[in-house]
């Protein structure tokens, strides 16, 4: 695989360098899980032994070279870290050429780090979570696919590549969310996930097709060189399209039903691609995508109200959710609304949207660990109402995921507290009405968070035990083994510094050339930081007398109007039944039954007048001579009276 330096400008105009030394094995990256995938699925059986740990060990050696790759960027000036590498010529169409590109900058290198280390992490995780499992070197297999899809997305140099890596995610996804498909249910979630990611699709598609037909080509350079003269109306429906597809990939309104029943995976899965990585794929994508939507203002403000609606919708569901898992998807869909609200800002958020989604992919990825921890000593049960004092029996369950309680509750100096909090006083800084209103939202969000988030906390480790050592549902929760532990542990250190160290590393000035324009000086609010941290303490202690003093029956009461919609998802599924489902039912049968009646009818009916008249003159032909005869004489008789009567 040959590569060759190519110049590349910059969305911020400097020249950017090539891809030099380490960087010119970028391609390994993304061929290291490639190869796993591949030899685990072809092997099949024979790949049983030694395939788990062969999978593992390519995924580490992916994050291997992305630390090498990082750490030679460190040492270029800032205005020279970013280089393209081409690969082959991908679509050689006359005039247009596609070259199959890697674009490695600071944004794609940030993402490749996180991608490959949890990733790895999750494959450790699942040696001992899967450690059973009769089919774990598919499950192994699906695992290096999804790592190479999702390094994919990230390090294209063009829209089409991404949509390669999109594409790939989206499979691999599917497989891993189904990948127990021998319950009904299991396999329905994995359906549901894959055809609403279908519906975002279709905007990334449209997209590239409207960037094609405005500037000939669909590389991120092109583009964002042309979308500066290109007409306010083009920028705004390339952005909305883009914006849909990010809704579908990161479930955002009104594309997030199916992220709760993507649960039904295997925790690892969970952690991998509904935490850390594949549902910030959307974010990833507005952000990559920002001079587009520079040029087009109401589709930032598009962007920003989708997070904000789904940052509130996400922590309202939440609150009423007794599965410890699908409590926690909840949180992400919320928690990646800060980050599309962020992204929506334009300049002055840019950097703390990558940042939280950094931060974020540890403490969640390490919840949902910690949740996977849980079902392992508690014999898969997932009904926190019948958990309860966990903490004495699952001590480092506990305290790690105490650390990423504490992280994304935003509590000082946890990792949550340097990204989410910038967030706040972002969207305050916008100033305006628009700033008020989002800014009190991502506060009120905020108190949401430390209540549904310490119910959570609570109801699992702390009060009264809700389970029992006897009969046929007896319970003796254990801890897990040291090769789901040690994952934990490492994550929940990433919990409690990777804020601070990205904060006095200088992380916005990390990206700055990325998004090119004037950097923007950080200013701590302290105001709005206290009245924030006010909210998470009030949040907090509320969550605790309601259930860490306070006795949790075992059986969810009836509650509220508003606790009964959160809990069926604020009625998502019925909405998308009523307005999607069955009038789409309806106009397939009118469909069918105008094919079946109007076309293949009148078809059918031509053909049967055609037969029937055909049987009828056939009869005409009987072969007796008297027939023939007596048909000539009224022929002959039928011409003489005609011509009698014409005279």
């Amino acid at each position: 695989m040959q590569s060759h330096v190519l110049s590349l400008v910059t969305e911020g105009g400097a020249a950017a360098a090539g891809a030099t030394g380490i960087t010119a094995y970028a391609w390994l990256l993304i061929a290291l899980p490639a190869l796993g995938a591949a030899l685990l699925l072809l092997g099949g059986r024979r790949t049983d032994s030694f395939g788990p740990l062969l999978a593992t060990a390519l995924s580490w050696g992916s994050f291997l070279v992305g630390a090498a790759i990082f750490v030679s960027m460190l040492g270029k000036g800032a205005e020279e870290r970013a280089g393209q590498l081409d690969l082959w010529n991908f679509i050689p169409a006359g005039q247009y050429q596609l070259t199959a590109g890697l674009l490695v900058d600071q944004l794609s290198i940030s993402f490749v780090l996180l991608i490959t280390f949890v990733g790895s992490l999750i494959h450790v995780y699942s040696l001992g979570y899967m450690e059973h499992d009769p089919d774990k070197r598919r499950f192994f297999a699906y695992l290096n696919l999804f790592v190479a899809a999702m390094l994919v997305l990230v390090l294209g140099d063009s829209y089409l590549m991404t949509f390669l890596g999109w594409e790939g995610v989206g499979l691999a996804s599917y497989l891993l969310i189904g990948f127990w498909n021998h319950n009904p249910a299991y396999a329905s979630a994995a359906n549901k996930a894959f055809f609403v990611n279908r519906v975002g699709d279709l905007g990334l598609l449209g997209a590239m097709m409207a960037m094609f037909a405005a500037f000939g080509a669909v590389d991120f350079a092109t583009v964002n060189e042309g979308i500066g003269s290109a007409s306010t109306t083009t920028a705004t429906v390339i952005g909305l399209l883009l914006l849909l597809a990010a809704c579908g990939k990161s479930a955002q309104f009104p594309l997030q039903s199916w992220l709760g029943d993507a649960m039904a995976g295997p925790t690892p899965v969970s952690a991998l691609i509904h935490a850390a990585t594949m549902v910030t794929a959307g974010v990833y994508l507005i952000i990559r995508s920002h001079a587009v939507f520079e040029a087009a203002p109401n589709a930032q403000l598009a962007v920003a109200i989708v997070g904000a609606i789904t940052l509130l919708y996400g922590a309202i569901v939440g609150c009423a959710k007794d599965d410890i898992k699908k409590a926690l998807a909840a949180s992400t869909m919320s928690q990646i609304g800060y980050m599309m609200l962020a992204a929506g800002l334009g300049p002055i958020g840019y950097a703390f949207a990558i940042f939280h989604l950094l931060t974020h992919g540890f403490f969640k990825a390490g919840m949902f660990l910690g949740a996977g921890s849980v079902m392992h000593g508690m014999k898969d049960q997932v009904d926190m109402r019948r958990f309860g004092g966990l903490s004495t029996f699952l001590k480092i369950t506990w305290g790690t995921f105490m650390l990423g309680w504490l992280a994304i509750l935003g509590v000082p100096p946890f990792a949550g507290f340097w990204s989410k909090d910038k967030i706040i006083e972002s969207a305050f800084a916008v100033g305006g009405t628009r700033g008020w209103i989002l800014g009190l939202i991502t506060l009120i969000g905020a108190g949401i968070t430390a209540f549904y988030m310490s119910r959570l906390f609570f109801m699992t480790f702390h009060g009264k035990r809700r389970w029992t050592e006897e009969g046929p549902n007896a319970q003796h929760p254990h801890e897990s083994p040291l090769t789901m532990t040690v994952p934990m542990m490492i994550l929940a250190v990433g919990s409690a510094s990777l804020g601070l160290i990205l904060h006095f590393a200088g992380f916005s000035e990390w990206l700055h050339p990325v998004f090119g324009g004037e950097a923007h000086e950080e200013h701590t609010n302290w105001p709005l930081m206290g009245v924030t941290l006010l909210l998470v303490a009030g949040g907090a202690a509320y969550a605790w007398l309601r259930y860490g003093k306070e006795e949790v029956p075992v059986r969810a009461p009836q509650g509220n109007l508003l606790t009964q919609a959160a809990r069926a998802d604020l009625y998502q599924d019925a909405i998308n039944e009523g307005l999607f489902m069955r009038p789409g039912l309806h106009l397939t049968r009118a469909l069918v039954f105008t094919d079946s009646k109007g076309v293949d009818g009148t078809a059918g009916g031509l053909a049967a007048t055609v037969g029937g008249f055909s049987s009828r003159l056939r009869r005409l032909q009987n072969g007796y001579a008297r027939s023939y005869a007596l048909t000539m004489l009224t022929g002959v008789v039928a011409v003489l009276g005609a011509l009698w009567v014409m005279n």
